[in-house]
């Protein structure tokens, strides 16, 4: 069962991913989770067309196997993951296809406040197989969540001063419609929205924040209207992207940075963690200003645990996940992330354009992604990771600016070289590999990614996929 991912399960409705499996992943989670003591859970969940029937099924399997659920309703990820610390709960299941097309679904699971995932998930999978649950007789009580939520916003960014923003947002008419232009409004913003409806066929584009194409229309709003900034969010509101006042996309590593620089300057030596996708200038950055920057694998489940490991006050991934230990929770919200980048921007009352400046300018590509199916994907990366690895320890014979200094191997191999660097990894959530360069100049950035791309095509030629 390939919806059984790394991180969470997710798959085509009515292919992949049934009523009647999803009943079963109820009742497998009902019996994981009377082995881990648990009695009440809530569930949440978005706005694809799909999502009710998803909730009944599930809700029928986690009551039969003896689970009571707090019913949250009609929310965005983050909200299950608030109520985690806000309701009387000992767990949660989310809902969700994130970012993928309206045709997918899934659930994000928590036991207790950890997510599930890699082997936990698969401890799952095992007893959706083997189908030995428990029985009981769990009850359902309807708590809607966002009017807290929203009062906790306002509350924790009550002294702010947010008059003089103008700020657009575009909800890809995903789960952040259902809170986000209320939050910031609350703020004292003046709030443009662009697909604010909830609507899960979403009828605009793809709601994922980080392809360029689906940032277009937040870009030349936030200049037709003179915003201060523009702020985009995926189908449950979990990532955020973010557009300057001159319309340049801010990635992940690069807002990270900004959010590291803010809480350095109240919690001096903190530890911050990112992953395998982000700058170099990232972690150097860090490191000037005395923090420790860590970096990590790919993925909001493992991310969160190396928090916990490490003490982090904060984590992010260029995928627009932003986790806030500090001043919060310590999980994915892209509403709270906006309001701490709306905060930077009242108290350093200047563009959002110039509070970078300083961080040396680099050529970077988005994140490529490269199709390959799920059960070959795996098997390919290997192929690629020993190919380069055994390159590495000679110097190339006809180029020695493609002398690889050095490789790491933390989540699919990351080939660093004297000015710039490539990854090629294997994505936990979508068929396909995920590749991304940085180099100091465009020419150079081509010369990298090519030398590459040709390592990898010369690895699915070998493997004939």
């Amino acid at each position: 069962m390939s919806i059984f991912r790394e991180y969470d399960i997710r798959g085509i409705v009515g292919t992949d991913l049934t009523p009647e499996l999803a009943e079963r992943i109820g009742r497998a989670y009902a019996t994981l989770g009377k082995e881990n003591h648990l009695q009440t859970i809530a569930v949440g969940r978005d706005g694809r067309l799909t999502s009710p029937l998803m909730r009944e099924h599930l809700v029928k399997g986690l009551t039969e196997g003896g689970l009571d659920v707090l019913d949250i309703g009609l929310c965005a990820t983050p909200l299950l993951y608030f109520s985690l610390y806000h309701r009387d709960v000992d767990g949660g299941i989310m809902i969700t296809g994130s970012h993928n097309a309206s045709e997918y679904n899934g659930f994000k699971l928590c036991i207790g406040k950890e997510a599930l995932y890699g082997a936990g998930i698969q401890r799952l999978r095992s007893l959706v197989e083997g189908e030995s649950f428990t029985v009981g007789a769990g009850k359902v009580i309807d708590s809607p969540i966002i009017p807290e939520y929203l009062d906790y916003l306002k509350n924790d960014f009550s002294s702010l001063k947010a008059n003089s923003l103008h700020v657009v947002i575009d909800c890809g008419n995903g789960a952040a419609s259902l809170v986000a232009k209320q939050a910031l409004e609350q703020l004292g913003c003046q709030v443009t929205g662009l697909y604010c409806e909830l609507d899960g066929g979403f009828p605009n584009h793809h709601p994922d924040p980080t392809v360029v194409e689906n940032l277009e229309d937040l870009r030349n709003m936030v200049k037709q209207v003179g915003a201060d900034v523009g702020i985009g969010y995926d189908g449950d509101a979990d990532r955020i992207g973010a557009i300057d006042e001159q319309g340049n996309i801010l990635w992940g590593d690069r807002l990270l940075l900004l959010f590291a620089r803010d809480v350095l300057v109240d919690r001096p030596g903190s530890t911050f963690i990112s992953e395998v996708k982000a700058s170099q200038h990232l972690y150097d950055d860090i490191e000037k200003r005395g923090g420790r920057g860590i970096m990590w694998k790919t993925g909001h489940s493992v991310i969160k645990a190396k928090m916990k490991e490490e003490n982090a006050v904060l984590a992010g991934e260029m995928s627009g996940h932003m986790f806030f230990a500090d001043r919060y929770f310590g999980f994915d919200d892209a509403i709270y992330a906006s309001c701490r980048l709306i905060e930077i921007l009242a108290k350093t009352k200047k563009p959002l354009s110039s509070l970078l400046l300083d961080v040396p300018s680099t050529s970077v590509t988005p994140e490529i992604r490269v199709d390959c199916p799920d059960h070959q994907k795996f098997v390919l990366m290997h192929r690629v990771i020993d190919h380069i690895s055994l390159l590495a320890k000679e110097p190339h014979p006809n180029n020695s600016q493609l002398n690889i200094l050095d490789v790491s191997t933390i989540d699919g191999i990351r080939v660093r070289f004297q000015d710039g660097w490539g990854l090629i990894r294997a994505s936990n959530t979508q068929p396909a590999l995920v590749l991304r360069f940085e180099a100091s100049t465009p020419e150079r950035l081509t010369v990298l990614r090519n030398f590459l791309e040709s390592q990898l095509a010369a690895c699915r030629q070998e493997l004939g996929i």
